[in-house]
């Protein structure tokens, strides 16, 4: 009888947990075990890109890639996890509760927004977070272009000044100019919690991010806290108003609270703290990747972040590692040295670093056609050919 390898959710970290799993069995030669994928739908949704316009575009269909490597896919909604039982619960698409069986887990069921418990924003705001919730926002914009002008129908506030709201704000300029008109006096607001523009990173990239957003016109409302969202628009802490039919929230996230019941450390973003081989130290069957994993990246005190970018290692290795526990195989400590940092900054350009001090490398078109370069192929699942992903699939070649 085979040994199953169950991973929960098909996004980057969960898809290259699949691979990497599959291609050491292959190397080793061993059809022992079997890798299923747990997820509500069979598909990659490039969450990196939903702050662009056509975000119903931006999917990839995983079946090939699955079938070409033998990989089962359940479509369900995992809803509880039995360590005792070594088992999951889930939800089928007809809403019926089921469960099956594993002999090693991955956790890779990612990330959902956190709204901080603001007053209003659950009804009135949007977000780009997920696949629905971004073409909630583009089908809403859409329809403000029927609607007569109006300050605050041309006003978006973005609430939060970290990398998806600068994406989305400087990249709002030119999507509401195309659906509201080249002459429309639009406006961008960005509400910033701390005292500076990209406060958290280097001098030389927040440089960049200010000029970018001189050029573009945004507005930056720094030291500010969002009080109350309503239908016409936002209260902030100290009192002032700005109208906006849009208020885009995009401060924060939180991992998936799947898994609360089992006894593990997690850190305040949710995350499970996993050892260097990923596994939950209270339960060695058990793994955790992605954005529900907190790893250590290297030996000098970083972290792994919330990004498509650690996801995708993050897979990598779970998937080795998990295969590996089965097939007697070493497993392979998880290390991500290299860092970088690509920003979309709209019509102006991008900007491209290297390294945890993000030295500066590439700016506006040149790091643009880098920035396209990677979210329209890099991230993406590979072509449904056998070498080719197991190619990709090794925790050790090198990605960025």
């Amino acid at each position: 009888m085979k040994q199953r390898i169950l991973i929960i959710g098909s996004g980057f970290a969960g898809l290259w947990s699949a691979v990497s799993a599959a291609r050491l069995a292959h190397l080793q030669g061993n059809d022992s075990l079997e890798i299923t994928v747990l997820a509500p739908q069979p598909e990659l949704r490039v969450r990196p890109r939903f702050y662009e316009a056509n975000v119903s575009t931006l999917t990839a269909d995983l079946q090939p890639l699955f079938a070409e490597l033998n990989i089962r896919f359940i479509a369900g909604h995992a809803e509880r996890i039995d360590a005792v039982e070594n088992s999951v619960w889930y939800k089928t698409p007809e809403s019926q509760s089921t469960f099956i069986a594993y002999d090693r887990l991955i956790i890779a069921s990612g990330s959902h927004l956190h709204h901080f418990g603001i007053k209003g924003i659950a009804e009135h705001g949007f977000d780009v977070d997920q696949l629905g919730s971004a073409q909630r926002l583009e089908d809403h914009l859409h329809a403000l272009a029927n609607q007569p002008e109006s300050p605050a129908r041309n006003t978006v506030v973005v609430c939060g000044g970290g990398f998806t709201g600068i994406e989305l704000a400087t990249e709002l300029p030119s999507r509401l100019k195309a659906l509201f008109g080249d002459n429309t006096q639009t406006r961008v607001v960005v509400v910033e919690r701390g005292s500076e523009i990209g406060g958290r990173w280097s001098e030389a990239l927040r440089e960049v991010i200010r000029n970018a957003s001189d050029e573009l016109g945004i507005e930056w409302r720094l030291n500010a806290g969002v009080e109350v969202v309503d239908a016409t628009g936002v209260t902030l802490q100290d009192g002032s108003r700005i109208d906006a039919a849009t208020v885009v929230w995009t401060a924060g996230v939180k991992a998936s609270p799947l898994g609360e019941n089992l006894t593990a450390d997690r850190d305040a973003l949710g995350r499970f703290v996993v050892n260097e081989a990923l596994q939950i130290p209270s339960y060695p069957n058990i793994f955790a990747t992605g954005d529900m994993a907190h790893a250590k990246s290297d030996d000098i005190g970083n972290t792994a972040l919330m990004t498509c970018q650690h996801a995708i290692q993050l897979g990598k290795f779970a998937g080795h590692n998990a295969a590996a526990s089965l097939l007697g195989v070493e497993g392979l400590p998880y290390r991500q040295v290299n860092y970088v940092t690509c920003l979309d900054l709209g019509a102006w350009g991008a900007v491209y670093t290297e390294g945890w001090d993000q030295q500066l490398k590439l700016v506006r078109e040149d790091a643009k056609k880098l920035k396209i370069a990677i979210t329209n192929e890099l991230i993406y699942p590979p072509k449904a050919d056998r070498d080719v992903a197991f190619a990709a699939a090794d925790p050790l070649a090198k990605f960025v």
